[in-house]
């Protein structure tokens, strides 16, 4: 018969459970603090966003920005990073029905916008465009699924901010959700206008969202960089 090697608890004591094993009594503290760490280094995670000043700032700025223009849509801190929704809403349409063409509207919302996205985008901060519609089933002769659709209209989005408003291309990236991530079930005209969103998810560096794509400025001409090596003799 086997016996438990020396230090371990003896099966019959109280504190092994029916069906557990043998263990040393050191284990069930150290179990409570290394669960007691694991919870600790979550929550830090969760919070590495909301104790981020640039997002903050930039939240709030965004946040007027689509209260003063009457965009519906919503600016939350989430564990991912800051999430900035823009929902569309009765007689409003941020692209052209099954198209991925920005709107007039769309257009002015983005340029209201730009100017705080971009200041996180060159703190090196990563931002993805997010595209989502309704369960309306579209087939036609640019879209076979609404994979494509949302996709190609978060990719319009992201090319207007690179081109038009100069952001750092590095700092953007798209994607395309289709009528999968749907924040209303209910199979109506207003449900069905609230997922066909676009999202805006900031991650900072902390989060794994940097993006390294702000290039940095050459250092004037004349002047030495650091860790550069010497200029080689000029021959004579």
């Amino acid at each position: 018969m086997l016996k438990a090697p020396k230090g371990f608890i003896d099966e019959s004591d109280p504190r092994v459970v029916a069906f557990g094993h043998p263990a040393p009594a050191w284990l069930f503290p150290y179990s409570d603090l290394m669960t007691e760490l694991v919870c600790f280094f979550v929550i830090l995670y969760a919070l590495s966003a909301a104790l981020d000043k640039g997002m903050v700032e930039g939240g709030e700025i965004l946040e007027h920005v689509m209260d003063t223009q009457g965009v519906n849509g919503e600016v939350k801190m989430t564990k991912e990073g800051l999430q900035v929704s823009l929902q569309e809403q009765e007689g409003v349409s941020y692209f052209e029905s099954g198209f991925a063409e920005l709107t007039p509207k769309m257009r002015d919302v983005l340029d209201k916008m730009a100017p705080a996205l971009k200041k996180m985008a060159e703190q090196n901060k990563l931002i993805l465009v997010e595209g989502h519609t309704d369960d309306i089933p579209i087939h036609n002769d640019y879209f076979w699924s609404n994979w494509e659709l949302s996709t190609s209209r978060a990719t319009s989005v992201v090319e207007y901010m690179v081109k038009e408003k100069k952001f750092p291309p590095g700092c953007l990236a798209a994607m395309g959700f289709g009528e999968h991530h749907p924040v209303c079930e209910e199979k109506t005209a207003d449900c069905r206008s609230k997922n066909r969103r676009v999202v805006f998810l900031v991650k900072s560096p902390a989060m794994g969202g940097g993006c390294g794509g702000v290039k940095k400025k050459p250092s004037p001409a004349g002047r030495p960089v650091a860790g550069a090596p010497p200029p080689a003799p000029a021959e004579r």
